[in-house]
C-alpha cells in the first residue's frame, strides 16, 4: 500500500488494519495473518498471545512426543464449514434444548476435544524446543501423525490446521510456519478457556475447531445480489462459495455448498443477477456464513451495486473484523473508485481519491480475472468486489465508472 508517495508491501498491510481498527475502538486491535504483534508470531496469523483478553495465551507447561503424523477424515477448515455431522457436535456448538442422551455425547466430545487441545500444545512446545528448521526437514510423516490424533480427538479443524503446518514445511518457508504455528497456539489455548470468553466469541472458537453448528435466527429476507461465486477444491471435497449482498439490510453474506471430487455442488447463483431469498446466519462472532432457508423467485438481473469504500477504510475493516474472528483469513470488500495499476512484478488498486493502494494478491496475479479488470478499468477508476488479507487483495467481481453490468473475475 501507498501512502504519502511510501509503497508498502503486503506484509505491512495487516499492521494498518490493526492501527485502524484500534484507532477507531480505542483499544488494542489483534494484528491479523502476515504481520506479528508484540510477543507474537505473525501471520494469517495472530500470536499466541490472544487476539482477545478473554483469552489469553500462555507458557505450555510439560513435554510431550515429538510432532508427527497420518491424514485423518476430510473435513474443510473454517468458521461454520461442516467437519462433523455428529449429532453431539451440534448439540455442543449452539445450546437448544437436546435429550440427555446427547447432552452426555456432547460433553464425553468437549472432554476428547480438550484432550487433544492439550495434547497439541505439548506437541507444539516440544516443536518450538527442536526448532522449525529440523521440523520442515523430516519430512510429511512428521506432521501426518498429529493431524490423525485431532481427528481422533474429534477436533478435524485442529487436524486441518496441523495439515497446513506440514505445507509450509514442506515448502521451506519458516516464518509462514511460525505464524501458523502462533494461531493453532492460540486457538487451543481459546478452547481451553471458552468457558471465559463470550458466547459470540466462544462460538467462532467451536466453529475453529471443528464442531458443526446450525443456523439460528433472526432469519433476514431480502433481494440478495449475487456478487461472486467460485469453487477451490482438494482430494476430499469441492467448496464453492457465494458471496451476497442485501439490497435493503445492506449486510454481506456467504453461502457454502459442498460436492464430492468429481462432482460440483448443487447450490448455483450467477453472479451479477438479484434473488429474492431468506438467508439464516451462523452462530460466532462476525461470522459472514448464512443458510438458505427460502427463495421466493429465480435470480434475475439487476442494476443495483454494493456500496463501496476506500483502501484505508478496508483495512479498517479487516481489522476490525479480527478483534471478533483472530483466525480469519479476509474479509469481504467492495472498493469504491480504485485504478489497477502495476507495480514492479505485480499489481496494485490505486484509490483515485487518496494516496493509497492494496496490493493485489499473488494468486490473483495469474488469473484470467485481472485483465478483464485491467481491460474493464482502462485507466479509469472502477468498483470492485473482493477478498481483502494480510497477503492483499483478490478481485472477484467489478463494474465500470458507469453503466454496466457485474464482470465476474473468478
Amino acid at each position: 500500500m501507498t501512502d504519502q508517495g511510501v509503497r508498502r508491501t503486503v506484509t505491512q498491510v495487516p499492521a494498518q488494519a490493526c492501527d485502524a481498527a484500534s484507532d477507531s475502538a480505542g483499544e488494542l486491535a489483534p494484528c491479523g495473518p502476515g504481520e506479528p504483534s508484540p510477543g507474537t508470531a505473525e501471520g494469517g496469523v495472530s500470536a499466541p498471545a490472544s487476539a482477545a483478553s478473554d483469552a489469553p495465551s500462555q507458557p505450555v507447561p510439560g513435554r510431550g512426543a515429538p510432532l508427527l503424523g497420518t491424514a485423518g477424515e476430510p473435513v474443510p477448515d473454517g468458521p461454520g464449514e461442516p467437519s462433523s455431522d455428529e449429532p453431539e457436535a451440534a448439540a455442543l456448538a449452539s445450546p437448544p434444548t437436546v435429550s440427555p442422551a446427547a447432552r452426555r455425547r456432547a460433553e464425553r466430545r468437549a472432554e476428547r476435544v480438550t484432550a487433544g487441545a492439550a495434547e497439541l500444545e505439548r506437541r507444539l512446545a516440544d516443536l518450538m524446543r527442536g526448532g522449525l528448521i529440523p521440523a520442515g526437514q523430516s519430512g510429511p510423516a512428521l506432521w501426518e501423525e498429529t493431524a490423525a490424533r485431532m481427528v481422533d480427538a474429534q477436533a478435524p479443524g485442529l487436524a486441518n490446521r496441523v495439515r497446513d503446518l506440514g505445507v509450509l514445511a514442506s515448502a521451506g518457508a519458516p516464518v509462514r510456519l511460525l505464524e501458523e504455528c502462533a494461531l493453532l497456539h492460540l486457538l487451543a489455548q481459546a478452547w481451553l478457556r471458552r468457558d471465559r470468553m463470550p458466547e459470540p466469541l466462544a462460538a467462532t472458537v467451536r466453529s475453529r475447531v471443528g464442531l458443526t453448528a446450525s443456523p439460528e435466527g433472526p432469519a433476514i429476507r431480502d433481494d440478495w445480489l449475487v456478487l461472486a461465486q467460485y469453487d477451490t477444491s482438494d482430494s476430499r471435497l469441492i467448496t464453492r462459495r457465494i458471496w451476497l449482498h442485501g439490497t435493503v439490510s445492506g449486510r454481506t453474506a456467504l453461502l457454502l455448498s459442498y460436492g464430492a471430487p468429481g462432482r460440483a455442488p448443487d447450490l448455483t447463483l450467477p453472479a451479477g443477477l438479484a434473488v429474492d431469498a431468506e438467508l439464516t446466519p451462523y452462530p460466532g462472532a462476525g461470522q459472514p456464513r448464512t443458510a438458505l432457508t427460502g427463495r421466493f423467485g429465480a435470480p434475475a438481473p439487476t442494476t443495483v451495486r454494493p456500496p463501496g469504500t476506500t483502501t484505508s477504510g478496508a483495512l479498517a475493516r479487516y481489522g476490525a473484523a479480527l478483534r471478533d474472528d483472530p483466525w480469519r483469513e479476509s474479509v469481504p470488500v467492495t472498493l469504491d473508485r480504485v485504478v489497477p495499476v502495476p507495480d514492479g512484478d505485480g499489481w496494485q488498486l490505486a484509490d483515485a481519491d487518496e494516496d493509497q493502494a492494496l496490493p493485489v494478491g499473488t494468486a490473483a496475479r495469474s488469473r484470467p480475472g485481472l485483465w478483464r479488470l485491467v481491460a474493464l478499468s482502462g485507466g479509469a477508476p472502477v468498483r470492485v468486489f473482493g477478498e481483502c488479507g494480510p497477503r492483499g487483495f483478490t478481485p472477484l467481481a467489478a463494474w465500470p465508472q458507469g453503466p454496466g453490468e457485474a464482470v465476474p473475475l473468478c
